[in-house]
């Protein structure tokens, strides 16, 4: 057994949690290898129906989607359709429709998962933390009292409670489908 395998399946006292989907994330291999519209995953999610795209709610120039990897259970993007990266580029009416779906996102979960507040956020290009950089995206991200522990300071885990396909069919039934 070489060094790097020592030790591996003795027992000891700390019971892990295996994660092996985050490798994909951590090793960047979803990220588009340009920032090109043709390799953008913002740009290539609407194309697909919704269950495969995991699109929550569709309206006339952006879309709420469930993020890949989230930070928290129902961790929704709301996307414009239009490949755009910074939020002054944003038509008017683009602007109004990514903050009625963010409002809404909001509403449905509180509805639906009752979190106890929310963490809204653009990360505007790859310095401030945008791993998307090419297509602008608004975080809605819900949060519950103890939802931060130690697991992802310590273990750099984070449990989900829910699969995605199963937060996503709930989110999307729960919203409504008349336009405000």
């Amino acid at each position: 057994m070489n060094d790097q395998q020592h030790g591996v399946g003795e027992a000891d006292a700390f019971q892990r949690l295996w994660t092996p989907h985050r490798i994909v994330y951590i090793k960047g291999e979803n990220k588009p290898e340009t920032a090109d519209e043709a390799d953008c995953p913002f740009c290539l999610i609407p194309k697909m129906d919704d269950v495969e795209g995991l699109i929550v709610y569709r309206g006339e120039s952006a879309y709420a989607v469930l993020n890949l990897y989230p930070y928290n259970a129902g961790h929704l993007l709301v996307c414009p359709y239009r490949h755009v990266a910074d939020y002054t580029e944003l038509t008017d009416d683009e602007t109004v429709e990514v903050a009625a779906i963010t409002k809404q996102a909001m509403q449905t979960m509180r509805e639906v998962t009752n979190p106890h507040g929310f963490n809204l956020g653009m990360n505007q290009g790859p310095v401030a933390g945008a791993g998307i950089a090419a297509h602008l995206h608004q975080h809605v991200v819900p949060r519950w009292g103890g939802d931060a522990n130690f697991l992802p300071v310590i273990g750099h885990t984070k449990t989900m409670p829910q699969l995605l396909g199963d937060t996503r069919e709930m989110l999307a039934a729960a919203w409504p489908t008349a336009k405000d």
